[in-house]
């Protein structure tokens, strides 16, 4: 269902992508070895609260989000991880911890690190943990509209 949801987007606003099947992996740097990409190629979704709202903070797979980084470029006073208990219903149609990067079909603004403007093309989960897209990052930015700043400190 996910990657349905996702793929029937992209077609509506004629984004070419492409599908890499990887075996089940959990964690951003498990699924960049598997799917045989470098750990900045892969953009993860991270949940935060700000102000106590949702958002959705995305990065390098490499990348651990910096709330001090993250307060500068949303003017948040508070910054807090969301725990996926806080917002595993708000994805019903996503696997727990493969939620793409694509915050604005949840009504919730996205923050993007500039670092994923580095490569011409971006991969994230599907939805599921089994499934990366691929595409241009030009199409991504152009279709989720994120703010763009320093967000995170690299591992």
């Amino acid at each position: 269902m996910p990657v349905e949801r996702l793929r029937q987007y992209l077609q509506d606003h004629h984004v070419k992508y492409v599908t890499i099947k990887h075996r089940p992996a959990f964690t951003a740097q498990e699924i960049a070895a598997t799917a045989h990409l470098r750990g900045k190629e892969l953009a993860k979704a991270v949940v935060v609260k700000l102000d106590g709202r949702f958002a959705m903070a995305v990065l390098p797979a490499p990348d651990k989000v910096s709330a001090s980084r993250l307060r500068e470029v949303t003017g948040a006073k508070e910054v807090e991880l969301a725990s996926e208990s806080e917002f595993a219903e708000m994805f019903p149609c996503c696997e727990v911890g493969a939620t793409p990067p694509f915050g604005n079909l949840w009504g919730m603004q996205v923050f993007v690190d500039h670092r994923l403007r580095e490569d011409e093309q971006i991969a994230f989960n599907a939805g599921n943990h089994t499934e990366l897209l691929r595409l241009s990052y030009s199409d991504y930015e152009r279709l989720v509209r994120p703010t763009i700043g320093v967000l995170s400190t690299r591992n």
